[in-house]
């Protein structure tokens, strides 16, 4: 199973589009897998908030795991992972138009009546497995 299948499953099973990003990627950057789901839960959803996707957000994150900086002074590594993030975004928007979880669903689901409306209109089952699955393709083409 590839890394694409494994984050759509993990989303199936209930995490977040965040969790589902993250988790998959996570061991083979040295995080373990629960406590990149306990850093990851509050970005699914455009983070609760009307932000960007958390697909996109967990892949962000896998992105700092590859390419981080772990001292201050390591101006290099920062940049690389700026260009990575800027890059994968780039990706993502020519694939779907947006990175913005409202734009891309049509709704706001950090508001009840948003998050009803993606429930009644089946979105999360319809739509969103598509951005996970998205934001590991684009993560496997890049890292």
């Amino acid at each position: 199973m590839g890394n694409a299948d494994k984050a759509a499953a993990m989303f199936k099973k209930g995490f977040s589009c965040s969790q589902a990003v993250l988790g998959t990627y996570c061991e083979q950057f040295g995080l373990d897998k629960k406590q990149a789901c306990k850093i990851s839960c509050g970005f699914g959803g455009g983070m609760h908030i009307d932000q960007t996707c958390g697909a996109v957000t967990g892949a962000v994150m896998v992105i700092g795991l590859k390419y981080g900086r772990t001292r201050a002074d390591d101006v290099e590594a920062k940049m690389k992972t700026a260009k990575m993030v800027a890059e994968f975004a780039k990706k993502f928007k020519e694939r779907h138009g947006s990175v913005s979880c409202t734009e891309l669903l049509g709704c706001n689901i950090s508001t009840l009546e948003g998050y009803q409306e993606a429930k009644k209109r089946d979105l999360f089952k319809q739509v969103c497995p598509k951005y996970v699955i998205s934001a590991a393709e684009i993560l496997d083409e890049m890292l």
